[in-house]
């Protein structure tokens, strides 16, 4: 087993460390979400967690942790007696973003089960991580038919396997602590809701402090185990601080001011539901704890706030986590002088729960290269002179809607999402083949019938069905995909006239708002001037799309045919890279082209590649005034695709018009 990096020798991130130790004496707390670019050691901090939970009490020979204390009732090993048992050191358990429902939840030997008539369960992960660490890398990319499992288990405690007519059940509590880089997507809020208190990491900037990192690093990779010798006191100070801290715990008072000002401040930063003040109350009672006091102080509550409440506050996809610290802290000070007094802040125990720091530990601690967001907007280059060429100020978008379902025709096999029908491992069984490599999904009817009228030739003699490979039936099924959203805006100087491009960009933000919910990939190519740029190549972050978009400035002329060309590339390099993920393009134009030689007909020419291709396309038409070109819809019959109008787009009366885009038949 390979040397863990010691936790301890993290440089800096205290409000990192400090959640994760909270979990740690408190597992109640519910977990710990890590945001931050990439490179900030949230996994190297993580994974080094484990090596400080205390050992687990476990029922000799049972495949699912249960406690010889109070063992389940229901475990499939069992039925435990209650009594003494091993110790074993606590788990950390990574489920990996592309892991199958069957390595999540467990598997059933389906041929024991045909053949014997018995219930063969192997476990999957959620019965590893009972009573340990089920740890998540980039788990804003986990697929969603394991975000519902992860769901379920967080809720209930258990994990439920309901397969081919047989049940299995099995405690499954576990700490859930997941990190992700904002830049590849959000989560869903249903799985956001479920991590107790998240944090937001960055590499520091500070010359000194990134060295420190750098030297401790290299260090490590040259000696694992001679440098965690190095830091085995400082990590032995630490479990023992948690163990304490534990025991403390039960002793700890939560008093009825503190009680109010964590009420209070839930309903001034208007968090929905009862969730956040619960999870406030236990963040301060451990914080508390971990400081070695038995009283909560108003420093604990606002500590508390800080990590519990900035994932919950988000009204829309598009608000970046936060808290307003001022109004916190007027907050806490309005409610201050009710109920309990706090004790003396300087007593025993002295503030708030720091986490452990060593010897110059005052940088960020880096797992990999550090890397920074892109600067949003593109930088505005000069643009070709001529009417209407000057740049403008980037316009602010007008208020989101809802728009109506733009999907793409035919049956897919790309990523699982929301948007159009496609062949997919989870969704409503349509009917049954012969697998092609490994089965996934049993089509028990199917089989059966296969094997049944070979059972006399194969010699069946006692009650089971005599079942061969060859009689296997894989169930096909069908859902939904995701796919890629290409977004192509005309930024010139004819969108900007008549203040059109507030209502542009909003139409193109309420399209992204739709991607997100949708868990498409998008992209954003835009054209003005004389050239087109690729403001955001293909990506799951809708957020940075947004961002781009609302930087956007405008003015110059209009190379409609350079931004379908730029798009096209795009799109031949996407399908090399993701073949079986299907694009929809968005074209946001009034459908004017000017600059060079013939830019209609180029234009015109740009878009028939997309029809050869069998791209879905739908032209949104900007043009208004009361003398309409129709420009728009002759481009999306050069794209054989479909054109809607601004007010169309968010209408009733067009659902049918665009819920399937048109394209070429093949």
């Amino acid at each position: 087993m390979s040397t863990p990096f010691p936790f301890t020798a993290v440089v800096g991130q205290e409000d990192l460390r400090l959640a994760l130790l909270l979990n740690a004496v408190s597992p109640a707390v519910g977990g710990v979400l890590v945001r931050g670019e990439k490179g900030t050691a949230k996994s190297t901090a993580v994974r080094a967690l484990s090596a400080l939970l205390p050992k687990v009490a476990v029922v000799p020979g049972c495949r699912f942790s249960c406690d010889p204390a109070a063992p389940d009732p229901s475990c499939p090993d069992g039925p435990h007696e209650a009594g003494n048992g091993g110790m074993r050191p606590s788990r950390m358990v990574e489920l990996p973003v592309g892991a199958s429902e069957d390595r999540l939840v467990g598997a059933l030997d389906i041929e024991r089960a045909l053949a014997e008539g018995v219930k063969a369960f192997e476990p999957g992960l959620l019965a590893d991580a009972h009573r340990g660490i089920l740890y998540v890398d980039e788990v804003n990319l986990l697929h969603d038919h394991l975000v519902d499992l992860l769901l379920d288990a967080a809720a209930m405690g258990a994990s439920y396997v309901e397969r081919e007519g047989v049940s299995v059940r099995h405690a499954s509590k576990f700490l859930l602590v997941g990190t992700m880089n904002p830049e590849e997507g959000e989560l869903r809020p249903q799985l956001l809701d479920r991590f107790g208190l998240t944090v937001e990491v960055a590499a520091s900037r500070e010359p000194d402090q990134r060295v420190e990192v750098v030297r401790r690093r290299l260090a490590y990779d040259d000696d694992p185990a001679g440098f965690a010798a190095r830091w085995a006191d400082e990590e032995s100070a630490v479990r023992q601080r948690i163990v304490a801290a534990r025991e403390l715990l039960p002793s700890v008072r939560l008093g009825d001011g503190a009680l109010r000002q964590i009420a209070a401040t839930c309903a001034a930063f208007e968090v929905d539901g009862m969730r956040a003040d619960i999870v406030m109350a236990r963040t301060a009672t451990a914080l508390a704890a971990w400081a070695g006091r038995t009283d909560v102080l108003a420093e604990d509550v606002r500590q508390a706030a800080l990590l519990a409440l900035p994932h919950r506050r988000r009204r829309n996809p598009f608000d970046a986590p936060g808290l307003d610290e001022d109004k916190l802290d007027e907050t806490l000070e309005e409610f201050s002088g009710e109920g309990d007094e706090d004790p003396d802040p300087d007593g025993p125990g002295g503030g708030g729960g720091q986490p452990p720091s060593g010897p110059q530990d005052d940088g960020p601690q880096a797992d990999g290269d550090s890397g920074a967001q892109p600067e949003a907007g593109d930088g505005g280059e000069p643009q070709a002179s001529g009417a209407g060429s000057g740049e403008q100020s980037a316009a602010r978008a007008s208020e989101p809607f809802r728009t109506k379902v733009l999907s793409v025709p035919g049956l897919g096999d790309g990523a699982a999402g929301r948007r159009s029908r496609a062949r997919t491992e989870h969704g409503r069984t349509t009917g049954a083949r012969r697998p092609r490599g490994a089965l996934t999904k049993l089509h028990l009817a199917a089989t059966v019938q296969a094997a049944a009228p070979h059972q006399r030739a194969r010699g069946r003699t006692g009650r089971g069905l005599v079942v061969r490979r060859d009689d296997l039936r894989q169930a096909t099924r069908e859902g939904r995909e995701g796919n890629l959203v290409l977004f192509v805006v005309d930024a010139s100087g004819s969108m900007a006239a008549r203040q059109r491009m507030s209502a542009v960009k909003g139409a193109v933000l309420s399209l992204l708002l739709d991607a997100y919910q949708r868990r498409d990939k998008v992209g954003l190519v835009t054209f003005r001037g004389s050239a087109a740029e690729v403001a955001l190549p293909p990506t799951s972050s809708v957020d940075a799309a947004a961002a781009r978009l609302e930087t956007l400035p405008t003015g110059g002329r209009t190379p409609l045919a350079a931004g379908l060309l730029r798009a096209h590339e795009v799109l031949r390099v996407e399908r090399l890279r993701d073949p079986a993920r299907r694009a929809l393009v968005v074209v946001v134009t009034d459908g004017r082209a000017t600059g060079g030689p013939e830019p209609v007909a180029l234009a015109g020419r740009a878009a028939r590649l997309f029809a050869a291709d069998g791209v879905a396309s739908v032209v949104v038409d900007c043009e208004s005034g009361p003398v309409r070109l129709g420009l728009a819809g002759q481009l999306a019959g050069e794209l054989e695709g479909t054109a809607v109008t601004l007010d169309e787009l968010r209408a009733d009366s067009i659902a049918g018009l665009v819920k399937d885009v048109q394209r070429r038949a093949a």
